[in-house]
């Protein structure tokens, strides 16, 4: 249940700051699950895993109304591990805004999600979490790159005949980071620059966004290009989705293409819907010469015991083709003795429960 702005008087740590917003929420999820996977060559791994259906989050969340139609407000949104009850180094790592709005849209400020990721996760029946997040089958080293720090963001306003949209950039300043295919490219990589429109009307949405990463410490600061175009059509019986990306890298000794194909549905059935999806990835590298493929297919079931807690169950597998060594529990595959394993399959089932608050 969400909580008041009384009720966050109650938490001494937050009582200063609450009490200068018109509202504020507390608000979050936490979502668990046990979780089986088996990789060829490799040992069977049980776990208690997270984010099975969604993503396992704290959040604060206000808004003051300025008068004249215009309002201010703030996210701040942190990832939690549920598992272990620990927190990620990076605190507000899910998002942390500040925005301004009114009859003109929205400027928002600070960490978040880039217009090339929404169509990724929008159009996704499993919401690219859990052992059937489309994401598994992604290869280039940085994908679509989920959130941006340092950004600055304008999202067109409601109410202009169904299209929506956004517009983003991201300044690198200068960090230090993950590394790109040997080279250090940065926490934030460079500059980015990214926009998204769509147009949604009753059962029917379809978005494409575009995006480019820079990466400032590689010679030359190559730029990644994203595109994507994503939609959905809800026949009621069934909510059929899908999406295709585009990913495009080239620099001294690379020079990569990576096309991604996500096809899924929801069927709602009484208090619960069955999930399913398919997912193909084709990259090609045309300085080595060679095309690599991962595939993956996913079904599950959710059950909701009422508007805030859901039960759920998914399985899963994921096969490699040409040297590639994804697994449905991300990252690579790993043999029994240690050593890297190419071409697995890779298979998983997971049950869970999740819970809004």
């Amino acid at each position: 249940m969400k909580k008041s702005l009384l009720a966050l008087a109650v938490l001494g740590a937050f009582a200063g700051v609450a009490s200068a917003q018109s509202s504020v929420t507390l608000y979050g999820t936490v979502d668990l699950s046990g979780k089986y996977v088996k990789n060829d060559n490799a040992a069977k791994r049980y776990s208690l895993a997270q984010d099975g259906i969604n993503s396992s989050q704290l959040g604060f969340k206000g808004v003051e109304d300025l008068g004249g139609g215009l309002k201010a407000g703030f996210v701040l949104l942190a990832g939690v591990n549920a598992d272990s009850g620990t927190a990620n180094q990076q605190f507000w790592n899910r998002r942390a805004t500040v925005s301004l709005w009114g009859n003109f849209g929205e400027v928002r400020l600070g960490r978040d999600y880039t217009p090339t990721f929404w169509n990724d996760t929008i159009f996704d029946a499993f919401g690219t979490n859990g052992l059937g997040d489309s994401s598994h089958v992604l290869q280039m080293a940085t994908g679509s790159f989920v959130r941006a720090n340092n950004s600055i963001g304008y999202f067109l306003p409601s109410g202009i005949g169904g299209i929506y949209g956004q517009a983003m950039v991201a300044a690198s300043e200068n960090t230090t980071g993950p590394v790109l295919y040997g080279t250090t490219v940065g926490a934030n990589q460079g500059r980015y620059l990214g926009g998204r429109v769509g147009f949604a009307a009753g059962p029917f949405d379809v978005a494409a966004a575009f995006g480019e990463q820079r990466f400032d410490a590689v010679p030359g600061a190559p730029q990644q290009k994203t595109f994507n175009v994503g939609a959905s059509y809800d026949l009621s019986v069934v909510k059929l989705m899908g999406y295709v990306n585009r990913d495009t890298l080239s620099f001294t000794g690379v020079d990569l293409k990576e096309n991604r194909y996500s096809f899924s549905g929801v069927v709602p059935i009484g208090q619960g819907e069955i999930h399913a999806g398919y997912e193909l990835s084709k990259l090609t590298d045309s300085v080595a010469g060679t095309t690599t493929k991962i595939d993956q297919f996913a079904l599950g079931y959710v059950y909701n015991l009422s508007k805030r807690t859901a039960v759920y169950s998914t399985v899963s597998r994921l096969s490699n083709k040409n040297g590639t060594r994804a697994t449905v529990g991300g990252g690579n595959a790993i043999g029994s003795d240690g050593s890297v394993v190419t071409n697995p399959k890779s298979s998983g089932f997971e049950f869970g429960l999740r819970h809004f608050f």
